[in-house]
């Protein structure tokens, strides 16, 4: 028998299905998208610094600022002609950093600068239409469009979460405190969730386990790790320092 809690959620569920599931022209159900601005021409933006442990994989662009290119670690550069990104074989897309020839500093200083405000934005939005769900422990759960707030930490056990809603649909989760990823874990999207609508607004570290998948924006105000075989459908946009082992993230 289902839980009240999953009574409430999958509820939730059907009078989203209910609302818009038969409309030619989707409504957005959940809060208003969190602008990115500049940040959104990157797959990993950091102001601390990028690792990997080879092999990764990274489609889309890669930015480090204020620091400079020596903070991109274990992608063996080929800096390009100009001098104004570099290129690895482990990145389809450009690496630029605040080191790196005009344009790149200014450019990059306005898209940390969205970053942030971006953060700052979601993280400032009220009136959550779930205030800590299941206390954090979201495993198994399905989620509709809304905003979500936890005073503590969110963890996603090895049920994974399913995140359903059409693609006009918008979700954001604020978490005050870490966000966990376990081991093999899935956030699976159904009816036509767009991973680019989904934002996950962290304070504290957000770690995926060996073989999680995440999909969505990460906006984190601390670091990011994914660990080995962890993939991820969306952004990183991290405050500090991002970290990949072996993993995969497609922007």
């Amino acid at each position: 028998m289902l839980s009240t809690l999953n009574k409430i959620v999958y509820l939730s569920l059907w009078v989203s299905f209910l609302s818009v599931g038969a409309a030619p022209g989707a409504i957005n159900l959940g809060p208003a998208p969190i602008v990115l601005g500049t940040a959104a021409n990157y797959a990993i933006l950091s102001k601390s610094g990028v690792s990997t442990v080879p092999p990764s994989s990274i489609i889309g662009n890669i930015g480090v600022s204020p620091i400079a290119a020596n903070a991109l670690t274990g992608f063996a550069l080929t800096l390009a002609s100009g001098g104004a990104f570099s290129t690895s074989s482990q990145v389809t897309g450009e690496l630029f950093a605040a080191s790196y020839a005009a344009p790149t500093p200014v450019t990059l200083t306005t898209a940390i600068s969205n970053m942030q405000t971006a953060y700052t934005n979601a993280n400032g939005l009220i009136n959550p239409g779930f205030f800590n769900l299941a206390a954090g422990s979201i495993g198994g759960l399905v989620l509709t469009p809304a905003l979500y707030k936890w005073t503590s930490a969110v963890s996603i056990s090895s049920a994974g979460v399913t995140i359903s809603g059409t693609s006009a649909d918008v979700f954001v989760f604020q978490i005050a405190g870490t966000l966990t990823v376990a081991a093999n874990a899935r956030v699976t999207l159904v009816g036509g969730a767009l991973a680019s609508n989904i934002f996950w607004v962290v304070a504290g570290v957000v770690t995926a386990d060996p073989g999680a998948h995440i999909e969505g924006v990460i906006l984190a105000k601390t670091a990011v790790t994914l660990e080995t075989g962890a993939t991820m459908n969306g952004r990183i946009l991290a405050q500090t320092f991002v970290a990949l082992q072996s993993a995969t993230v497609v922007g």
